[in-house]
């Protein structure tokens, strides 16, 4: 079976493009931030630089290890869900659901090797161009040499294969299980997520204004309860497309497509969700924080600037792999609908409806993560400020939330428009006759 997936790879190459890109990134930046503990490990270095590296190494090595993890789980379950056919044309011949795992999970493995292999030149770059940022602010001294050692590189190919790995097993796991699942598992999670989110952003008041960590709690409250928002959105979505229509043909079809796509928008969603709590509250309290930090006339520390520096990088990752998650997601999503979208045609509906109908749809999607993510947000945001400026909302989150909205609104809508409209292009019945 590892012979049929380098064959299946070397055949359509574009179908793992988006895999590709996800482990290329993934493993850069990890490659890059983990260079931070072979910098830090060299001798001569000082306690004060030595802890700043290794910091945020450890910091963005989780938050990055999580997020490899989900890119590429969101694009390979794309990609086995559209290779049903495939899979059971693999069962009839003989093949069985082990082996299919093992084709599976060795394409997975063969991409996420040559994105790892890939990325080291970029991670080196970005590694030097990390400490030069550290350097420039004082929270490293400037006679610090950078070093690209075995951590680094071990770290970037194995967490990178490990994601993929992991990430193909449970996609073509959940692709040939017969019966569908009871839930019960992720009901759990989805509670555990909602309680431990919900006790983590109250524990916020247990701290003074003036504790170091303050900011903790109530962060990582909104980050887990994102997390169990996006677990049972796609539930919820479907109960309120239940109770509203969208005008016109197009919106029609949109309702009703969502309505019977729900539980195969959970990638879109998860991002949308994610992105959006996890990017407000983030903003929004280094914001307040370094607001209180200027009126109050002191000069911050090396342990402040180290955490402003990290808050602003774990969101610039968040963001850069939400948009590679989203544009993925969406471009193999609404591609694999060229049939349905000729049949459409076919049946009467215009391009200019069919293009209103994805329109809808990604709006409907749109807000319905940024409902979900505002309110994980604000749940880390009112008892941090509360605590910290002794007020309920700061004045800074609404141009915060405004600039977070409007990135994953022009992704999502975007995305989904541009490739309908590409997908149009073909004609209804060469587009119905080649999806056949």
């Amino acid at each position: 079976m590892l012979v049929l997936a380098l064959r299946s790879i070397r055949q359509r190459p574009g179908r793992f493009l988006a895999t590709l890109l996800s482990a290329f990134l993934g493993a850069a930046i990890m490659m890059a931030f983990n260079s931070m503990h072979d910098t830090a490990g060299q001798a001569g270095v000082d306690s004060v630089s030595s802890e700043t590296l290794t910091t945020s190494a450890s910091v963005v090595g989780g938050y990055g290890s999580l997020l490899v993890f989900f890119a590429v789980a969101s694009t390979l379950t794309v990609n086995v869900r559209q290779r049903t056919a495939e899979m059971e044309l693999l069962r009839s011949s003989g093949a069985t659901p082990a082996q299919i795992k093992r084709m599976i999970v060795g394409e997975a493995v063969a991409v996420a090797l040559a994105g790892a292999a890939l990325a080291i030149g970029p991670g080196m770059l970005g590694g030097r161009a990390l400490l030069s940022v550290f350097q420039d602010s004082g929270q490293v001294a400037d006679s610090v040499g950078y070093v690209f050692g075995p951590i680094a590189l071990m770290s970037g190919i194995w967490i990178t294969l490990i994601a993929a790995a992991g990430a193909a097993f449970l996609a073509v796991r959940r692709a040939t299980r017969r019966q569908e699942p009871k839930g019960r598992g992720r009901k759990l999670l989805t509670y555990a997520a909602l309680g431990a989110g919900g006790l983590s952003a109250v524990s916020t008041f247990a701290f003074s204004a003036t504790d170091s960590m303050l900011m903790a709690p109530p962060a990582y409250g909104a980050i887990l309860l994102s997390v169990g928002f996006a677990m049972t959105a796609p539930r919820l979505l479907g109960r309120l497309l239940d109770r509203f229509d969208l005008a016109g043909a197009g919106g029609w079809l949109a309702v009703r497509n969502l309505r019977e796509r729900s539980a195969q928008l959970a990638g879109i969603l998860v991002s949308l969700i994610l992105f959006t709590a996890v990017a407000t509250a983030t903003l929004t309290m280094q914001a307040v924080e370094s607001a209180q930090v200027e009126a109050s006339g002191l000069v911050k520390s090396v342990e402040a600037k180290t955490l402003e520096t990290l808050n602003f990088t774990v969101v610039g990752i968040i963001v850069a792999f939400v948009c590679v998650m989203l544009v993925n997601s969406l471009y193999a999503a609404t591609t694999y609908r060229r049939r349905e979208f000729g049949q459409q045609r076919l049946a009467g509906a215009t391009p200019g409806q069919v293009l209103w109908m994805v329109g809808c749809e990604t709006l409907v999607l749109t807000v319905t993560g940024l409902f979900f993510g505002t309110i994980g947000a604000l749940a880390g945001v009112v008892p941090f400020t509360v605590v910290r400026a002794d007020e309920a909302l700061p004045g800074q989150f609404l141009g915060v939330w405004a600039a977070v909205a409007a990135i994953a609104a022009a992704v999502t809508v975007g995305t989904g428009l541009l490739t309908a409209h590409r997908v149009l292009r073909s004609p209804a019945v060469g587009a119905v006759g080649l999806a056949a």
